[in-house]
């Protein structure tokens, strides 16, 4: 925990994916900024689990839940449930896996899906966590992508569903300020975790790839799911009170 007191002293943050790779450096970080932390994840226990131990190791309280975000009323019971002890921070760090397909070669129904599990699921977390987040006067980060300000060609399936995420990201920031709720996002390049290694496991992608990806950013180098948590952690805590309706892009310079 740092000696500056970032985050209130009771109730639970909510990690919305934190069974991945980015999510459970989430989990983790805000733990050791005092945090007891909910977590969910889709399918993968054992992965949710693996972060929930991040979570005790330093001293704070964990529980994994299985959640499908598609689902309004499964989400609403278990926002319920986790706010019972109180609710200060939401981070959506969910998302289906993408694949790098042209546009011109989306099927409608692979869209329609990608929008549900992402942009709709967003929209189910945050309509259910609002009227807690008012109480605590909380803050909500959507993970997002850095390809929204710098259109990646064939990554169509993750650009277009989180843009709606950041424009209901902003339009929490404009209409819940008054209520002393932040909202806010980090843009994502290619971080090496979770995404990119199930892609490359996949055969979507490959070494030479990520290779040439980090030869195209100033930093000439690739994330770690650390550069994203510290930056989640930044955003959510109390040191940036004054920080609503903000994106920082965590990309090496990707999008300048």
């Amino acid at each position: 925990m740092t000696e500056t007191i970032a985050f209130p002293p009771t109730g639970r943050a909510l990690v919305i994916g934190g069974s991945g790779g980015v999510g459970a450096e989430i989990c983790g970080a805000l733990a050791r900024e005092g945090c007891d932390v909910a977590l969910t994840y889709h399918n993968n226990k054992a992965r949710a689990q693996g972060a929930a131990d991040l979570v005790t190791a330093q001293g704070r309280k964990a529980s994994i839940h299985p959640i499908n975000v598609e689902d309004p009323d499964a989400v609403k019971a278990l926002i319920d449930q986790v706010a019972e002890d109180g609710l200060h921070t939401v981070v959506y760090a969910a998302g289906p896996v993408v694949p790098l397909i042209h546009l011109s070669k989306i099927e409608p129904a692979q869209m329609k899906q990608h929008l549900l599990q992402d942009a709709f699921g967003f929209f189910n977390v945050v309509h259910h966590a609002l009227p807690h987040l008012r109480t605590a006067k909380g803050s909500v980060v959507a993970i997002q992508s850095a390809a929204q300000f710098r259109y990646a060609a064939a990554d169509a399936l993750s650009v277009v569903p989180k843009s709606a995420v950041n424009a209901i990201m902003k339009g929490v920031a404009k209409e819940e300020g008054r209520y002393g709720v932040r909202a806010n996002g980090v843009a994502l390049g290619i971080i090496d975790a979770g995404q990119y290694q199930e892609l490359t496991r996949l055969g979507h992608i490959d070494q030479a790839y990520l290779d040439a990806a980090a030869a195209q950013v100033p930093l000439k180098f690739l994330g770690k799911p650390s550069d994203v948590a510290e930056a989640v952690i930044y955003l959510a805590s109390s040191r940036a009170r004054f920080v609503t309706g903000q994106v920082i892009a965590v990309d090496g310079g990707y999008h300048v």
